[in-house]
């Protein structure tokens, strides 16, 4: 039988072993980034958190002011600041007054509030107009569908059609050919002449009688006004 001195120094024994041995190493957390590509923010999130600073804040703010704020509280890069406060004051979102040299941004929530309520109130609209003509449509073509089923009569008389439409664009281009001997279409061109020969006239006794003005108040020689104004020297009535 074993000893109970011996039981005991074998336990003293074991008990070393356990102390000496190294502690398990705790699994360390990931430094955030690390091992995995940090995505961008959307426009979106951007607005939101844009938005956060003026309410978290209540305050009033320079463009330069927000172009450090925004970066260190709400990761959104300097660069793109200017864009998303502009869009935001585009829809209302936020108020900017020019005081002097700089502008001044502010938001209050109960405004942006009420703007997000019209901007929904307005896309509502849109979508409900949009889906009335997207039924509207749907029933058109239904509609359209009846009858249109292919047989080999349809498809013969869609031939003939076709033949009958090239047939008459063959006709009309011949009809064209001789219009100019048609004496009705000769007088058409005759009096449509004489109607432009006599507005032509009466421009031209304009033109003269203001040129007979400008000699007489100004002592312009006639050649002198021809040239500053364009009119050729051969410029008269026509026969």
């Amino acid at each position: 039988m074993v000893s109970a001195e011996a039981a005991g120094a074998a336990a003293g024994v074991e008990r070393g072993r356990e102390a000496a041995r190294p502690a398990p190493r705790q699994a360390q957390p990931e430094a955030p980034g690390v091992g995995s590509k940090k995505k961008g923010l959307s426009a979106e999130e951007k607005r939101t958190r844009m938005m956060e600073i003026f309410f978290e804040t209540k305050d009033v703010f320079q463009l330069k002011d927000l172009e450090k704020i925004a970066p260190k509280e709400k990761g959104i890069t300097a660069m793109s600041v200017k864009e998303v406060l502009q869009s935001l004051v585009d829809d209302g979102m936020v108020d900017c007054e020019r005081i002097g040299t700089s502008n001044y941004y502010w938001a209050f929530p109960s405004k942006a509030l009420h703007a997000r309520k019209r901007k929904l109130e307005v896309l509502e609209s849109q979508l409900s107009e949009g889906s009335q003509k997207h039924a509207n449509l749907q029933k058109s073509i239904e509609k359209a569908k009846v009858g249109r089923h292919e047989t080999e009569e349809r498809t013969m008389l869609a031939k003939e059609l076709s033949e009958l439409r090239d047939q008459r664009e063959k006709l009309k281009a011949e009809v064209e050919k001789y219009k100019e001997c048609d004496p009705q279409v000769v007088e058409e061109i005759r009096q449509a002449n004489k109607v432009a020969k006599e507005a032509a006239n009466r421009w031209t006794d304009n033109i003269f009688a203001i040129k007979s003005w400008a000699k007489k108040k100004f002592g312009l020689e006639e050649n002198k006004i021809d040239k500053n104004f364009g009119i050729p020297e051969d410029f008269d009535y026509i026969d």
